[in-house]
């Protein structure tokens, strides 16, 4: 079945069974690696993605369900302001250990201050709850999310009230409590 989508703001055409996941679509057909699967039952997080700006497991997701959608992966967060920000944070806070979680973790702490202005270490766990690390135990994780969040916001604060309030706006994906899950 010929399905076309963008990936990573580029235009994609690709022959896929109906059966495949979005997942195996963007690492055994388009080569993105940077989308890891883990569990394949939506219950790890490695997997996630940006569909449609919202945050998606794209184990769960059929290639086909992407059809005329805009699908981001960590790869093409590269130079996004906010990851940036996060890859840097979580360098210094050790929030990495195998790397495995990593994409799904950054794509998911993304969508977190996308949602919330400087969260505080109990809301960055919760809101975690859906990324699993087998390795880190989260403290780095949280600690690096926590410190991106506290960043932004000071350099929010220190830009124009209306430019930082229309960037804020810029950076939200997702409305409050969908968790995470695939939207389709």
């Amino acid at each position: 079945m010929r399905v076309s989508f963008r990936i990573n703001g580029d235009p994609v055409m690709v022959d896929v069974e109906p059966r495949l996941h979005l997942a195996d679509c963007l690492r055994d057909v388009l080569g993105l690696t940077g989308t890891h699967l883990g569990c394949e039952h939506g219950a790890c997080g490695a997997c996630t993605v940006l569909v449609d700006g919202k945050v998606t497991r794209s184990c769960l997701m059929l290639a086909v369900m992407c059809d005329a959608r805009s699908i981001a992966t960590l790869e093409g967060l590269r130079d996004d302001p906010t990851v940036v920000v996060l890859r840097k944070h979580f360098h210094e806070n050790h929030g990495l250990q195998c790397g495995f979680c990593t994409p799904g973790m950054l794509i998911m702490a993304r969508d977190i201050l996308a949602r919330l202005t400087a969260p505080d270490a109990a809301t960055v766990r919760h809101e975690l709850s859906g990324q699993v690390c087998r390795c880190t135990g989260y403290t780095g994780i949280v600690k690096a999310i926590v410190a991106a969040g506290q960043e932004l916001a000071t350099r929010a604060q220190s830009t124009s009230p209306a430019r930082a309030s229309a960037g804020r706006a810029a950076l939200k994906q997702q409305p409050e409590g969908l968790g995470g899950l695939p939207q389709g």
